[in-house]
């Protein structure tokens, strides 16, 4: 059974479009002046019409992690444990992940993390997952 993927929005496509070259693109409000994650058309809070896309290099704290000893979803079956995460961008946003190159057993929250890149040529799409920095 294949993974389901991502389906870039008009929103969200530089998102998408910056991971498949291997970069992550997050949103920044001057007005605000912080980054902020999910892709969206106006600034949380305040709605100001000022977003606007920036690197950041990913490295991130891990926030919370799960230890999945039995399949989140009938396309995951034959990759056990999962190991769905949290991290904390060092640029500010939180984002939902997979940890990956880890034993379970050296996971600890606030550890170092850094991005991992995964194409899937098949479907189109990049996937960034962490690993221990």
């Amino acid at each position: 059974m294949d993974i389901p993927v991502p389906e870039p929005t008009p929103v969200s496509r530089p998102f998408w479009d910056g991971l498949a070259a291997h970069r992550i693109l997050v949103q920044y409000s001057p007005s605000l002046g912080r980054y902020v994650f999910y892709p969206r058309t106006l600034a949380p809070g305040t709605f100001a019409d000022d977003l606007e896309w920036r690197e950041i290099d990913g490295a991130a704290m891990l926030y919370t992690y799960t230890v999945a000893r039995r399949p989140t979803g009938p396309p995951w079956a034959d990759a056990l444990p999962q190991l769905p995460a949290v991290v904390q961008w060092d640029a500010g946003p939180k984002f939902s992940t997979e940890l990956v190159d880890v034993d379970p057993a050296d996971i600890h929250i606030g550890m170092r993390v850094e991005p991992v890149f995964y194409d899937l040529p098949e479907d189109g799409i990049t996937l960034v997952k962490y690993r221990p920095a």
